[in-house]
């Protein structure tokens, strides 16, 4: 199982959403914030800067970025471009997929999307990464995976098919991981948080374990047995990489797996709870409901309202 794609896959709800703009300068915009909001700069440059930053990033053709944690901000022309709410934009415009805006200055074209995260399945790895991840077009060089996915997508949107919206949702998961998978690759293999845990051989594979198997007993001496450390030594290796004890990490990751089979099935509570490493559905339901702040019927309920 690959951890990444497990927990972006997890912690997602919805399919990505994602648009191309066309601005001509001059333009400036301003996005709020919510979901984590990726860019392809497909031809020209912009600037962009998350509110409360002071110093905006120029961004040149076949740029990449990515904003995790669902921060507002500004894209422009020029560093000093007063901006207008897309939100406005995309009203005025009756195409769904293709918004235009400013003059007829210099064209610059951006590929945009955004990922809605569920509040309540955060995980630490989504933390970790910095507000904004920017890929400069070298480390997404033209006929490489994100340059490649990229292609694809800007054709389900310029000439959309049958099936088109689904195909561009998948298409946009699958960036998602390139965009990392490039991001962690343009620097040197990471030593510390949680990256560094999934690059780790033991970490890496206690954390493969407890996500393939979180049904399993677990305890910190069988997670060290098998991958090859003392259990004092796992346990201090675990927590320096991922930032917490092994077995708390444990419980939080069977939490968002619960959460998604309360979502996402019709099984019995008593079977998630087996599911997810509980025998007793009591103690299922107490350790989900000071992960989640309700009893797991109730969340299930929220989660399927009835008409």
């Amino acid at each position: 199982m690959d951890v990444l794609n497990d927990v972006l896959t997890a912690t997602r709800i919805g399919g990505g959403v994602s648009g191309r703009l066309i601005a001509r300068a001059p333009w400036g915009l301003h996005f709020d914030g919510g979901g984590a909001n990726f860019h392809i700069i497909v031809r020209g440059e912009c600037w962009l800067r998350l509110d409360g930053d002071a110093e905006p990033v120029l961004l040149r053709e076949g740029d990449v970025t990515l904003l995790p944690d669902g921060a507002s901000y500004c894209a422009a022309d020029h560093p000093d471009r007063a901006t207008v709410p897309f939100t406005g934009v995309l009203a005025a415009h009756d195409h769904p997929n293709i918004a235009s805006v400013g003059g007829t200055g210099a064209e610059t074209v951006i590929i945009c999307g955004v990922y809605d995260f569920g509040a309540d399945l955060t995980h630490p790895l989504l933390s970790a990464l910095p507000r904004l991840v920017h890929l400069p077009a070298a480390h997404a060089p033209r006929g490489g995976p994100v340059d490649s996915a990229t292609r694809l997508l800007a054709a389900e949107l310029d000439h959309p098919g049958p099936g088109a919206q689904g195909v561009a949702a998948r298409l946009v998961d699958v960036l998602l991981v390139y965009i990392l998978r490039a991001w962690q690759e343009q620097h040197d293999p990471p030593t510390t948080g949680w990256f560094g845990a999934l690059h780790d051989p033991q970490v890496g594979h206690a954390l493969t374990l407890m996500h393939q198997a979180p049904e399993q007993r677990w305890t910190v001496a069988r997670l060290a047995t098998a991958v090859g450390l003392s259990r004092a030594a796992f346990a201090r290796r675990f927590a320096m990489l991922a930032g917490e004890p092994p077995l708390t990490y444990l419980t939080r990751w069977r939490m968002i797996t619960a959460a998604i089979l309360l979502k996402e099935s019709t099984e019995p509570l008593s079977a998630i709870a087996n599911r997810v490493g509980y025998e007793s559905e009591f103690a299922f339901a107490r350790t989900f409901r000071r992960a989640h702040g309700q009893p797991p019927g109730r969340y299930r309920a929220q989660a399927h309202p009835r008409p």
